[in-house]
């Protein structure tokens, strides 16, 4: 399938059920979005990547339904279903008549305005924003899934197997979104952690701390409305998902200091480590700074694999090398501080 025809043909209104007037897009390493007035079809690239396979129609409608299942559990009237991407000989439709060549998840249109990330650049996120976030994410934390499966997730060698695969699929963009002596000195950083706290995680397994969690918690998909919508999970990897709950609000917490919020950040985590349960120590900080690392160094690199992306521009493959660069910086100011 071509997907510049396919890309072109659902840029036009006519092209879905409820005929918007105009349709936007948006394009992520795994994922082209349709964005209309009231709601989002979003549409998995055919791309392998080890960690991800989409490579085939079935297993796109296998995680696209996978998708909706688990999102879910805390957005429960936002992701709206599967639907079809058909083709008739000349053009692509949602839902239309011809052959089926894709499928879509589609998904109640949120308030740009009402996005955690729209509040934070505005300046207009408050300490009770705050609170109810950590409550929200707390909440679902402590009643997110657990079993002796998801335990074996969050031991010391499915984590390392984690980070060994981050250095990895990083290594040949040395030189291009990530200097030698940051990715040296990180995964030097990265072998010594475990080496020094090889017990904790054996820990953190025996207290119940790994569980299903969201996998891809950070400010753009956290809605402040009421009750907290909180949207786009890690579907395509039960790996990425089954973590320590530490792990999953990391994420957030990196994301805020990403955008220069650090007391924002403290705020949150102070105030979530409270709502959850957590012992307050340099122990728990300290493993809280090394998936902040964790995260970062992911974002870093899932923003680098768009330089490979023969659908991108060149001009959206500057921007992101520079955005992968400055999310290897901050996972290095993590070693540094």
């Amino acid at each position: 399938m071509e997907q510049s025809k396919l890309i072109d043909d659902l840029m036009q209104p006519s092209a879905y059920p409820e005929e918007p007037e105009k349709i936007k897009l948006a394009q992520t390493h795994i994922s082209t979005v349709f964005i209309g007035d009231d709601f989002v079809y979003k549409i998995k690239k055919p791309v392998n990547f080890e960690f991800l396979d989409f490579s085939t129609l079935e297993k796109r409608n296998l995680f696209c339904k996978k998708e909706v299942e688990l999102n879910n559990r805390f957005s429960k009237d936002v992701y709206l279903g599967v639907y079809p991407v058909t083709f008739d000989g000349s053009k692509h439709t949602i839902n239309g008549k011809g052959k089926i060549v894709d499928y879509a998840v589609k998904m109640r249109r949120l308030s740009d305005e009402d996005l955690l990330k729209s509040r934070f650049q505005k300046g207009t996120v408050t300490n009770n924003d705050l609170e109810r976030i950590a409550d929200a994410i707390a909440n679902f934390h402590k009643t997110s899934k657990v079993s002796n499966e998801i335990d074996k997730f969050g031991s010391l060698d499915v984590v390392k197997f984690n980070t060994d695969e981050n250095f990895q699929q990083t290594a040949e963009f040395i030189g291009n979104s990530i200097s030698e002596e940051q990715y040296q000195r990180l995964k030097n950083w990265t072998s010594n952690f475990y080496k020094e706290n090889s017990g904790l995680f054996t820990k953190r397994i025996k207290n119940g701390k790994i569980r299903d969690c969201h996998g891809d918690l950070h400010m753009e998909h956290i809605c402040l409305t009421d009750p907290i919508i909180i949207f786009d999970c890690i579907e395509f990897n039960d790996r990425f998902r089954y973590s320590d709950i530490l792990s999953d609000i990391a994420f957030l917490l990196m994301d805020l200091e990403f955008n220069n919020g650090t007391s924002l950040s403290k705020k949150l985590c102070d105030t979530y480590l409270v709502q959850v349960g957590e012992n307050d120590n340099q122990l728990i900080h300290n493993l809280i700074n090394f998936y902040k690392i964790y995260r970062a160094y992911v974002r870093g690199k899932v923003t680098s694999f768009i330089l490979n992306d023969s659908s991108i521009s060149n001009d959206k493959k500057i921007k992101s090398r520079n955005l992968a660069q400055r999310y290897f910086a901050l996972a290095y100011s993590y070693i540094k501080d």
